[in-house]
């Protein structure tokens, strides 16, 4: 529901405050760029509900943009960690920075439909349990294990958007073929990848 982006607003603003708390400033910024990502897929999402553009087309990435953002997520991890790490008390910079790098990279997918989204999330969403226990945010991390519940039916769901059959488009740049996936509307209802959002 187009909803889920202002309710992840106020649930990013919230988690925030939790993990400047907590020492894992990774997650915490992450919360700022959750904002960001959410005006923009609120707005995204409202206009395709508004009819200036068509309905979401959820289809799968690009190889080579799977490989570009497989690399910038690894980038972005290894720098965040090391930035964590030398200029702050960090709890777990290195942790933190990849799950919150690889969290980027799913929720950018899912603002403009990315088939891999919800796979990307479940696996940073296993992290983040281990991540928030391990600092005795035990809330936290029942919260992120039921996000991985929405991560696996937002998966099935966009899985169930493909067309049976559907004609295989050429992947831009591969000279592979994707299987085409018919528009969706929206993700299950409070769901979005990496948990909060």
């Amino acid at each position: 529901h187009i909803w889920c982006w202002p309710t992840g607003i106020v649930n990013a603003v919230l988690f925030a405050i939790v993990f400047a708390d907590a020492r894992l400033y990774g997650s915490m910024a992450l919360q700022g760029v959750y904002v960001a990502l959410s005006l923009y897929g609120w707005w995204h999402w409202g206009r395709q509900r508004s009819g200036h553009c068509g309905p979401l087309a959820v289809s799968w990435t690009p190889t080579s943009w799977r490989v570009g953002l497989g690399a910038a997520g690894i980038a972005g991890a290894l720098l965040a960690g090391w930035g964590l790490g030398a200029q702050t008390d960090a709890a777990l910079p290195f942790a933190d920075a990849s799950a919150t790098s690889f969290s980027l990279v799913a929720q950018g997918l899912m603002a403009r439909g990315g088939g891999e989204t919800w796979l990307i999330g479940f696996t940073v969403g296993v992290g983040y349990v281990g991540l928030y226990a391990s600092q005795e945010l035990y809330l936290t991390a029942v919260l992120y294990a039921a996000f991985l519940v929405l991560a696996a039916a937002g998966w099935r769901e966009w899985r169930r958007s493909m067309q049976p059959g559907a004609v295989a488009r050429s992947d831009a740049g591969t000279g592979s073929a994707r299987p085409a996936m018919r528009a969706v509307s929206q993700p299950p209802s409070g769901a979005t990848p990496g948990g909060a959002a």
